[in-house]
């Protein structure tokens, strides 16, 4: 529970109110607090990640009629099944693997590809993961702490903060962090649906921007900002809901973590298709532009330009095909991954933000008894000054008598 006496000189104890100006956390110690969680949760979550978007890149082979070939057991390649329903004479033996679930696309990808296989893609996580992190909780906390200051300074400093506010906050941090490192999630993405080498992921990169130019980098932006603003409005709502139903204003790390993946589990159940969405669009863009540069549709008679997909539409596909079970594809893997991730994610800041807040209180407090002390000093410096100037007025009541007997 949050205590609230006063500590020496009228301070705010710890815990009493960590917005207070004179020891808030600053942006550089945010970073610092939120930079340690991105990694130790990129390492754990990465495999997790994979299994999640080869599940929904499973979906998406299969709307758009195309198969994956698996190429020395380290890449695979999109590439149109033939007019049989064949991968053609050239087609390698070995077939794309086929995955019934969670376990079962742990069990293959380890078995087929290699363990490694599962941090596919951990070097664009962790480029993503650290800015994305850093923008995200950074803008987060100084999104809030402005609202908040302008919500008090209309309604009093004592009044009840509303249920908007963290929502308000979180979903303008995302959507910042979101428009900034989309072009990284895009690339991420691709690796991990087709464990494509960095070579072949630049070549379709440089693709992309020729034929879409620089708008291409934000492909699969919206379906993004659909499910990620949605999901960090939710997310901070109900765990700032749970820190002020239990009365808690500096939480420990068990609260901390508990609070977080009830609250990331609660978001990431409810945006789900979203995530779905945004997994085929951006996967979308290797199969228009990787396998075109391959040379297979170069050329073709009465090819129509491309025309992106909206989000709505293949929302309504991939009902038309799987129903409700291919809008929620890949939700065990997501609530597996997202609920821990979230957990461990808000139990370092929160622990790295306690940490800094003591520091500061304690900063403060050691740099007022020193201002207090040099007060004394000085002071004291004064009076001993003085202290001759007092002596050449004799005051001795002998010295006095003296001169009355002079007077006779």
């Amino acid at each position: 529970m949050a205590r609230s006496h006063q500590g020496s000189g009228g301070l705010a104890a710890i815990g009493a109110d960590m917005d207070d100006s004179r020891f808030r956390i600053r942006p550089y110690q945010q970073i610092l607090s939120s930079c340690s969680g991105a990694l130790v949760t990129s390492l754990f979550m990465t495999p997790l990640d994979v299994v999640k978007t080869r599940l929904q890149a499973q979906q998406k082979v299969l709307i758009s009629n195309k198969c994956y070939l698996y190429c020395n057991g380290l890449m695979d390649h999109i590439c149109p099944c033939g007019p049989n329903g064949t991968l053609g004479p050239t087609a390698p033996s070995k077939r794309p693997l086929h995955f019934n679930g969670t376990i079962d696309a742990f069990t293959k990808i380890s078995r087929y590809e290699g363990v490694p296989s599962l941090w596919s893609g951990l070097g664009p996580t962790l480029i993503l993961a650290l800015p994305t992190t850093v923008i995200y909780f950074v803008a987060y906390e100084q999104f809030r702490i402005r609202l908040k200051e302008l919500y008090q300074r209309k309604k009093g400093r004592d009044a009840e903060l509303p249920i908007w506010l963290p929502l308000l906050a979180g979903s303008s941090a995302r959507v910042l962090a979101v428009t900034i490192v989309n072009p990284l999630e895009l690339i991420r993405t691709k690796m991990q649906s087709e464990k494509l080498s960095y070579r072949e992921v630049g070549h379709a990169f440089r693709s992309m921007l020729r034929v879409q130019g620089v708008l291409g980098l934000w492909k699969g932006f919206f379906p993004t900002i659909l499910r990620d603003v949605p999901f960090s409005g939710i997310y901070w709502t109900t765990y700032e809901s749970i820190k002020k139903r239990f009365n808690v204003s500096q939480p420990t790390f068990a609260f901390s973590f508990a609070s977080g993946a009830i609250s990331g589990g609660v978001a990431a159940f409810i945006t789900v298709p979203f995530d779905v969405v945004k997994t085929h669009q951006q996967i979308a863009f290797g199969e228009q532009f990787l396998y075109a540069q391959n040379g297979a549709d170069k050329g073709a008679p009465g090819k129509k330009p491309f025309k992106a997909i909206g989000t709505f539409e293949t929302m309504g596909r991939i009902f038309q095909m799987n129903g409700i079970r291919g809008l929620f594809a890949g939700l065990t893997p997501r609530l597996v991954k997202v609920a821990p991730a979230c957990a461990i994610m808000i139990a370092s800041f929160e622990y790295g933000k306690n940490f800094f807040y003591r520091y500061n209180v304690q900063r403060y407090q050691e740099q007022k008894d020193k201002a207090l002390a040099a007060a004394a000093a000085s002071e004291a410096g004064t009076v001993v000054s003085s202290a001759p100037s007092a002596s050449l007025v004799p005051s001795s009541p002998a010295h006095h008598r003296g001169r009355q007997m002079n007077k006779y």
